[in-house]
Formats: structure tokens, C-alpha cells, sequence
């Protein structure tokens, strides 16, 4: 006798998939083939034979217009388990070792720990110069530091994290002890800035995968901040962390987290970008409207940023019209496949040809609706365009929608195209 497993958890979620379809009028057959999913598959969830996709439940929303309910029932189960843990106060030191291969690594070690090891083995690590300086000395070292942080996140833009991460820690480092020797007119600009270069290291540590690295990293960018007389960038603090929490599928925390940036005193930037952050939130938990909503409030603070010539612009620089771009993705999210991959085509045309890592991150995002949108051949021709671009900047966060994109071009075994790219992505994705 052959044994039936039934999958406990999907059960509620095929009992509301099959109510609404059949309040829809729709036979099994006509949903998948609105969905895009094989009418076996669908029959499996609804009778809790098979635990359902995020992906099948966005779309199986949006064609039976369930408002978010279906994507709810589904998205809590697929939350990981770790939470974002807030990082503590102790400031500690970023150790960084070199091998004569090349190889490196990095480790946040506490201010308790390098009392522990003593202080003869840390007494290598301060960098800077001793005794004060001059303004005119300062004036040029800020300039040298702000020029070279230019170089890097274009450089960004083309490699490896880990090809960046030993140079940016230690000018970070350097500019932290040389603040402490800077005249009293370029100190806090010198801290700032070092912000900013800790802000955009905490940025690669989560393009390695390492999550809570990069939250230590943005809290340093806080103190600097903060040290420099710019409080401001707590704030900005609470957006990285709600991008952690985007990727882990957390609605909830993401909208949390994007609404504490969003205090009326903060910077119009800021205020934007947890806007839009805010929309990705709802657009993880099926909400349109809250995330259109978000969106436009986004459109509307971005515009009014005014730059400032000293410091580089928090956030992305390659987007013309970034509430726009991030439309498209929450629209994927949302269901709306075929809309978000006609939003996504428009936006990818304006990203500078020098931005591979904005292109790679929305070119893949870009294949993954119209892949979802049932337009397979063309997700694949977008995919393998991405390829050689994506083992070049090699981004945690992309893989994982490379990952999602994968799954959805999996349902197609039968397909030339699928077949010819699907090792080579799993490849990538696997690397």
C-alpha cells in the first residue's frame, strides 16, 4: 500500500486558493493557465499535497484578486529563522588578516576581546599620523579621501566586493585617526565622510552574504556619523537594516523598520529611500494600495533632495528615477509580473553603461517578471545577456533573486532554452 505524505501547514492555504477560484468561476485548468503553473500542480496544493511557491501565491492573488490574503498565507512559513539582532553599543576593532595567496579576511572583534588579547598585539593597527596639522593640510586630505571614495564605488560598480573591502576598511580606519589630529574646520567633515565609507562597506559585507557584517559596519557609519555632528544617519541606519529584513521575506519588520527613518525633522533622502523601502514591505505582504501609496510618498521627498558638494549622496547614484525602478520590483512582488517587467524595461534603458552592478540586480529582476509573466524565451535571452556580468560583481543579493528566477524558469523543462541557460545559472547561483 502506498503511503500518501500530507503537507500539515499548505492545507488552509488550498482551502482558500480553492474557495476563491471556484467564487471566481474558474476551473483548475483555467487558473494555471492564467498563472502559468500545470493544472497538477495546482490540483496538489489545493488538496495539501504539495506546499505552495511564494511565487504561485503572488500570482494566484493577483489573477484572483485576494488583496494579499493568499500571499500571507504562505510568506510567514517562509521567513528564516534568525532574527536581525540589533548591534550593541561596544565599537570595538575590524581585524583584517592577509595571506601571501592574496586571500583575506575580516572579523569584528569586540572592545572587551582586545583587552583580553592585550595591547602589545592591537598596537600595529592605529594608522595616522601624530601631532596637528594645518587647515590647508586638511583641506587637501579631505579632498584626497573624498576623490578616492569616488574611485571605489565606481570601481564597485564592476567587481568583486571582497576585491574592495580590504582598501575601503583601511582608509575607513585611517580617517577615523586622522580626524583626531585634523584642525578644528575639517574634523567633523572627515568624520562624515568616514561615514559614508563605512556605510558603503557595510553595502559590499551584504554583497558577500554576510548579513550581520553588514549591519556592524552601518552602526560604525552611525558613530562617525554622529561624532561628525550628523545624527542623521541613524536613520539611514534603520533602512540598511530593513533591506536585511526585505530579504528575508519579513514584511512586517521591513515596514517596521522603513517608518521609524521617516520622522518629518530627518532629511527629505532619507525620508525617500525608507519610503521605498517601506513600499517593498507592502509589496512583500500583498498590499497595493499601502505600497503605491509609499511610493508616491517616495517620488515626492526624493525630489526634494538638495545635494551636498562635500559628502557623497547616500544610496544609489544610477537611477534616474528610483521610486520609479523600485515600482516595478514591488509590482513583481505584488503579482503583477507583466506590468513590472514593462516598468523595468523602461527604467534599465537610463542606467549609465558603466553601472553593471545596478544593471545585473535589476537586469535579473527584469528576466524574473517577464519569466514569471509566462514570457520564457525572453527571460532567458535577458538571462544570458546577465551571465558574465553577474560572475563578475558576484552580489549575494542578487543570486538570491537568481535563485527565485531558477525556480520559476524550472516549471519549463521541456523548454530549448531553459534547458541550454539552466546549468550555467545553476552554476552561478551555486558559486
Amino acid at each position: 500500500m502506498t503511503e500518501v505524505h500530507v503537507v500539515r501547514q499548505p492545507i488552509r492555504f488550498g482551502e482558500e486558493l480553492r474557495r476563491r477560484r471556484l467564487e471566481a468561476g474558474l476551473s483548475l485548468t483555467d487558473l494555471a493557465r492564467q498563472v502559468f503553473f500545470s493544472k497538477g500542480q495546482l490540483s496538489k496544493v489545493e488538496r495539501g499535497l504539495k506546499a505552495p511557491s511564494l511565487d504561485l501565491a503572488r500570482r494566484c492573488d493577483d489573477e484572483l484578486e485576494a488583496g494579499g490574503v493568499l500571499i500571507a498565507l504562505v510568506r510567514k512559513e517562509l521567513l528564516r529563522e534568525e532574527p536581525v539582532e540589533a548591534i550593541n553599543g561596544d565599537e570595538g576593532v575590524w581585524l583584517m588578516q592577509l595571506s601571501r595567496g592574496g586571500q583575506s579576511w575580516f572579523q569584528p572583534i569586540g572592545r572587551r576581546q582586545v583587552i583580553a588579547a592585550g595591547a602589545v598585539s592591537v598596537a600595529g593597527m592605529s594608522i595616522g599620523r601624530q601631532g596637528p596639522s594645518s587647515d590647508a593640510e586638511d583641506t587637501t586630505l579631505l579632498g584626497a579621501f573624498r576623490s578616492l571614495f569616488d574611485h571605489y564605488r565606481s570601481l564597485g560598480q564592476q567587481v568583486d566586493p571582497g576585491f574592495l573591502l580590504p582598501g575601503l576598511i583601511t582608509h575607513t580606519h585611517s580617517i577615523r585617526e586622522q580626524s583626531a589630529h585634523a584642525g578644528s574646520r575639517t574634523r567633523q567633515e572627515l568624520l562624515r565622510l568616514g561615514s559614508r565609507y563605512a556605510e558603503y562597506v557595510g553595502w559590499l559585507v551584504q554583497e558577500t552574504g554576510d548579513d550581520q557584517g553588514a549591519l556592524w559596519w552601518t552602526q560604525r557609519a552611525v558613530d562617525l556619523a554622529a561624532a561628525g555632528g550628523d545624527d542623521d544617519l541613524a536613520a539611514y541606519g534603520l533602512v540598511r537594516r530593513a533591506l536585511v529584513t526585505l530579504y528575508r521575506n519579513d514584511a512586517e519588520q521591513t515596514i517596521e523598520l522603513a517608518r521609524q527613518a521617516q520622522s518629518a525633522t530627518l532629511p527629505p533622502r532619507i525620508r525617500g529611500l525608507a519610503a521605498q523601502r517601506e513600499a517593498q514591505g507592502h509589496a512583500l505582504a500583498g498590499d497595493y494600495d499601502s505600497c503605491m501609496r509609499s511610493l508616491d510618498r517616495a517620488r515626492e521627498l526624493l525630489a526634494r533632495h538638495t545635494p551636498d558638494p562635500n559628502l557623497p549622496v547616500i544610496g544609489t547614484t544610477n537611477l534616474s528615477d528610483p521610486a520609479a525602478m523600485i515600482s516595478g520590483w514591488c509590482l513583481h512582488d505584488l503579482g503583477r509580473s507583466r506590468e513590472a517587467a514593462e516598468v523595468i524595461d523602461r527604467q534599465l534603458a537610463q542606467v549609465p553603461p558603466g553601472a553593471l552592478r545596478t544593471q545585473v540586480r535589476y537586469g535579473v529582476r527584469r528576466a524574473l517578471a517577464h519569466a514569471a509573466a509566462g514570457e520564457v524565451e525572453h527571460a532567458c535571452d535577458l538571462t544570458g545577456r546577465l551571465l558574465d556580468a553577474a560572475r563578475s560583481v558576484r552580489s549575494a543579493t542578487v543570486k538570491a533573486d537568481m535563485r527565485s528566477l531558477a525556480r520559476v524558469l524550472a516549471r519549463h523543462p521541456g523548454n530549448a532554452s531553459v534547458r541550454e541557460i539552466n546549468p550555467v545559472l545553476s552554476q552561478i547561483v551555486a558559486g
